[in-house]
């Protein structure tokens, strides 16, 4: 399963962001790789636009699998302030992520017009 996400990080933040992310603790690196996070990957434009992407077996079930380790709960109440959500300042960055539509994979295009073309 391939997702992207996006969420938004405060403008005036982003350099803070960025030196957090710098040198993640080793041991919310492990907690992600073991729930099944793989070739996650983050994004960041100027304006504090945020875009993540991962693949995982099931998302839902990645997600659910970091909400029980205690470093994901200290993560994400340390990177809380640095987030633009005026709707709701209280919830984990994480919880907060709006998963996009994927629309377009050139991989399975090409697959399914080999299949077709023989």
């Amino acid at each position: 399963m391939r997702v992207c996400f996006r969420s938004s990080v405060q403008p005036e933040l982003i350099d803070e962001y960025r030196r957090r992310h710098a040198a993640v603790w080793p041991e919310m690196l492990h907690a992600l790789r073991d729930a099944g996070w793989k070739n996650y990957s983050l994004f960041l434009d100027g304006d504090g636009l945020l875009v993540g992407y991962l693949e995982c077996d099931d998302f839902d079930a990645a997600r659910a699998r970091m909400a029980l380790t205690g470093v994901n709960s200290r993560w994400q109440a340390e990177m809380a302030s640095l987030f633009d959500n005026p709707d709701n300042p209280d919830q984990a960055p994480d919880v907060g992520f709006q998963v996009l539509e994927e629309v377009f994979n050139l991989d399975a295009q090409l697959a399914a017009a080999e299949s077709t073309a023989g």
